[in-house]
C-alpha cells in the first residue's frame, strides 16, 4: 500500500462476494458493545466460505477488544477512519499507517479556533491518545497527556514525533451535521473531515484518506474488486465506503445520508442487521 487512491463509483453489476466490510459501533455491535451469537455465527460462516471479513472502523487498534475474539482468516483491520491497517492476530499491531501532516493538523485547528470559537481539540497519535483541558473527558488514556493541541501537535525535531492518526474537534454548541458542514466548508480542501459520534466531535484525517480510500487499497492488494465488496456503515464516516462497494447496506438506525447513499438496507444494530444479510447471502449461493 504505498499511494492514497480515489475509490471509483460503485459498479452497476454484482458479482459473487469476496469480502465483507463492516463497520463497528451502531453497525456491527449492539449498543452494549456485544457482538451476539448470531453475529458470531455469520461471521463464521462467511469466513468458512471463503468470504474474507474487515472490521473497518473509526476506532484506533487499541479499542479493537471488542472484536478481538471474533477474527477469522486473516485478522486485518482498518482503524481510525483509514488512517491505519493493523493485524488483530498480533494485538493490534500497526501494519500500514496513513497520517495526517502536523502542519496540516495545526491549519485545522487554527482555522476551526476562528470559525467555530469554543472549539477544543484531541490528538490520536499512533502510540496514543491526547487532548486540550476542555476536551470531553471520555475514552481517557491513563498515560494520555492533557495541553493545547498546538504544543500536543509540535515536535522537538521535524519527523521525531509518532505519527497523527486523526485530529478530533468538539463543539458543545453546534449541532452535529452544522459542525460538520462548517469544519468543511473552513477546512476541506486541506483534509478529510467527516464524523461518527451523535455528538458535534469532527474526526479530521489526511487528505484523501478515508475507509473507502484503504479499503480499495486493501482489496487492490488482493485482486478484489469493488464489485466483489458488501459493505455496512451507520454513520456519515462510512459514506464513501458504502457508495464505493458493489453492495452496501445501511443499518436500521442509520443516518438518513448513509441510507441515501447504500445500496440497500438492512435492520438496525440490535435486531443483528449484519448477520442477516451474510446469512441471505450464504443461502442465495
Amino acid at each position: 500500500m504505498t499511494s492514497a487512491t480515489s475509490p471509483r463509483p460503485r459498479p452497476t453489476a454484482h458479482r459473487r462476494p469476496r469480502l465483507i466490510a463492516t463497520d463497528l459501533d451502531g453497525t456491527l455491535l449492539r449498543d452494549d458493545k456485544s457482538v451476539s451469537d448470531r453475529t458470531v455465527s455469520a461471521l463464521a460462516a462467511a469466513e468458512e466460505a471463503g468470504i474474507e471479513v474487515f472490521f473497518v472502523t473509526g476506532r484506533p487498534a487499541r479499542w479493537m477488544d471488542v472484536v478481538s475474539e471474533h477474527v477469522h482468516g486473516h485478522g486485518l483491520a482498518i482503524c481510525a477512519n483509514g488512517a491505519a491497517v493493523v493485524d488483530l492476530h498480533s494485538g493490534g499491531k500497526l501494519l500500514e499507517v496513513r497520517p495526517l501532516e502536523r502542519e496540516t493538523a495545526l491549519h485545522v485547528v487554527r482555522t476551526l479556533r476562528r470559525e467555530a470559537p469554543g472549539t477544543s481539540f484531541a490528538v490520536e497519535l499512533a502510540t496514543g491518545f491526547h487532548y486540550e483541558p476542555d476536551y470531553p473527558p471520555f475514552w481517557l488514556d491513563p498515560a494520555a497527556t492533557v495541553a493545547p493541541a498546538e504544543k500536543l501537535l509540535s515536535e522537538e525535531e521535524p519527523g521525531s514525533g509518532a505519527p497523527v492518526l486523526k485530529l478530533l474537534a468538539h463543539h458543545r454548541d453546534l449541532t452535529p451535521d452544522g459542525f460538520l458542514a462548517l469544519g468543511r466548508a473552513a477546512a476541506g480542501d486541506r483534509a478529510s473531515i467527516t464524523r461518527s459520534s451523535p455528538s458535534a466531535l469532527l474526526e479530521i484525517s489526511g487528505l484523501g484518506v478515508s475507509k473507502a480510500s484503504t479499503l480499495a487499497l486493501c482489496c487492490a492488494e488482493r485482486g478484489i474488486s469493488a464489485d466483489e465488496v458488501v459493505a455496512f456503515g451507520d454513520m456519515p464516516n462510512d459514506i464513501e465506503m458504502l457508495s464505493w462497494a458493489g453492495r452496501s447496506y445501511a443499518m436500521g438506525n442509520a443516518h438518513p445520508d448513509v441510507v441515501a447513499a447504500a445500496s440497500g438496507r438492512t435492520v438496525a444494530n440490535n435486531d443483528d442487521g449484519v448477520a442477516r444479510v451474510i446469512e441471505d447471502l450464504l443461502g442465495s449461493r
